[in-house]
């Protein structure tokens, strides 16, 4: 296992070295059978959902993980770019190519509304505020006649470019998993640029960040937006994919929680842990569905759980491996340099 692992660190290292973007290339080209090898199209389905629920934790990173808002209406603003990218596509007939950047700016609006508590909020307080949020979008949802109510909204059009109409599951995949690979790239990018570094100060002491000269309340701000376009992109692609139907049921509680276990599973704050915890949760949450009353107890408990006995997650435990790789290794080598120095002392003196 060392041995593979200690390969395949070898072969990116070496993939970055002909060029950044590289490593991300072969992602691509790995992941393009991936629906080759899926039994039945239910399969190719999942695939899809779990680059959407990607594209989702990834953005909820930004903004819990990152900067260390506390934050579970999430959901909320993956149901506003659903809804908003759905209406457009059914009642004003607009192509998805236009429903996207459109559900992406209306999210990223809402999530600068759902921001400005956070300058005056924090904590339980600052959650209380976005559950209360995400509660409201959900009911507003169901009373409202425009948006299809109760009975959800239905017959939006899936994408397409001129004659090619990604209408089935599989071509649909070919569609979200590129924008799902560009996302994650994306947020590695924020997360090495000033501004992510700016997140973690904030995340780590808001006071000392402001003391610094970190202006704390502009990038909380811009925290929760770069969240809500990643949550508009998410809603967006939902909503297109066959059948084309959106519904209340899918911004609920349960789809919160199950959001909030992918990023505390994964590791808070570690991108390729949110990315294992999307995986691994959206499996899980689909092998039990016959449990559905049960699904929120038993997300509660694996939740509370894991703060308890694993904080830092999946990611976590994948980082403090490599550390202690490094750190054996590191001290091998100064093993070495000395028993060399003294090879060649003791060389000298004879």
């Amino acid at each position: 296992m060392n041995a593979l692992v200690q390969k395949s660190t070898a072969s990116l290292d070496a993939l970055k070295r002909i060029h950044p973007l590289m490593p991300w290339f072969a992602s691509f080209v790995l992941l393009l059978p991936l629906p080759l090898l899926a039994l039945n199209d239910y399969q190719i389905y999942l695939l899809n959902v779990i680059c959407i629920m990607i594209i989702l934790a990834t953005g909820l990173n930004i903004v819990k993980g990152f900067c260390g808002q506390v934050t579970v209406g999430h959901v909320a603003l993956y149901a506003i770019g659903a809804y908003t990218s759905g209406v457009l596509s059914v009642k004003f007939g607009v192509p998805f190519w236009f429903c996207l950047p459109a559900a992406i700016a209306v999210t990223m609006l809402a999530g600068a509304l759902v921001g400005i508590p956070s300058f005056r909020l924090e904590g339980a307080y600052l959650a209380l505020a976005t559950l209360g949020f995400a509660q409201s979008v959900e009911i507003y949802i169901r009373v409202t006649n425009y948006l299809g109510s109760a009975s959800g909204l239905g017959g939006i059009a899936p994408p397409s470019i001129g004659n090619f109409v990604f209408y089935d599951y599989f071509r649909y995949y070919y569609l979200v998993m590129p924008f799902m690979l560009i996302a994650v790239y994306a947020s590695f990018a924020i997360l090495r640029s000033a501004t992510g570094r700016a997140f973690m100060a904030v995340r780590e002491d808001a006071l000392s960040a402001a003391a610094t000269g970190v202006n704390v309340r502009r990038y909380k701000l811009i925290a929760f937006m770069l969240s809500a376009v990643y949550a508009g992109l998410a809603g967006s692609l939902f909503a297109h994919m066959v059948p084309g139907y959106v519904h209340p049921n899918n911004f609920t509680v349960i789809e919160m929680v199950t959001l909030l276990l992918m990023v505390v599973l994964g590791g808070i704050g570690n991108i390729w842990g949110g990315i294992i915890g999307a995986i691994l949760v959206t499996i899980i949450a689909d092998l039990t569905r016959d449990f559905y009353f049960y699904q929120l107890l038993m997300f509660g408990l694996v939740i509370v759980g894991t703060v308890l006995f694993m904080p830092k997650g999946i990611g976590g435990i994948i980082d403090r491996y490599f550390v202690s790789k490094r750190f054996v290794a590191a001290r091998e080598k100064t093993a070495e340099q000395k028993r060399a120095e003294a090879a060649a002392a003791k060389s000298g003196e004879s």
